[in-house]
């Protein structure tokens, strides 16, 4: 018996990979996800390798996983992808104190976000 096999959400020409509590504010986060939106797989790794944010790291990874994903789970062309979706959410969000003058505290607050990244193989057009 058993459960039955769940829906794929996805169409057949995309992959996806995720990202879990990333230790970033997802504004941040998003800064870095606009870097390679829409393009080209080989265009965006490049961006991110000599990026200067710190996050630009665990994007990279998450992207390679998504290609990696798309390459053997999926069976599509590597040469031929886009990063089609990178979309960031928020996550929990740490509470700590500081203590301020007089019997005080100040809050400090430590957010953590998700990154989903959706790779889509795309045919290229002929040049005629």
């Amino acid at each position: 018996m058993g459960k039955k096999k769940r829906e794929r959400v996805l169409s057949e020409t995309e992959a996806q990979a995720v990202a879990r509590n990333i230790r970033i504010s997802p504004q941040k986060l998003n800064l870095v996800a606009q870097l390679i939106r829409g393009k080209k797989v080989a265009a965006a790794l490049a961006d991110l390798e000599f990026s200067r944010k710190r996050i630009a790291r665990d994007v990279k990874k998450c992207l390679e996983s998504a290609i990696a994903n798309a390459e053997n789970n999926h069976s599509l062309d590597v040469d031929d992808l886009i990063v089609a979706q990178a979309h960031v959410g928020k996550a929990l969000v740490m509470k700590r104190f500081h203590a301020r003058a007089r019997g005080r505290a100040g809050a400090i607050q430590k957010p953590f976000s998700h990154l989903t990244i959706i790779v889509r193989q795309v045919e290229e057009k002929a040049a005629a």
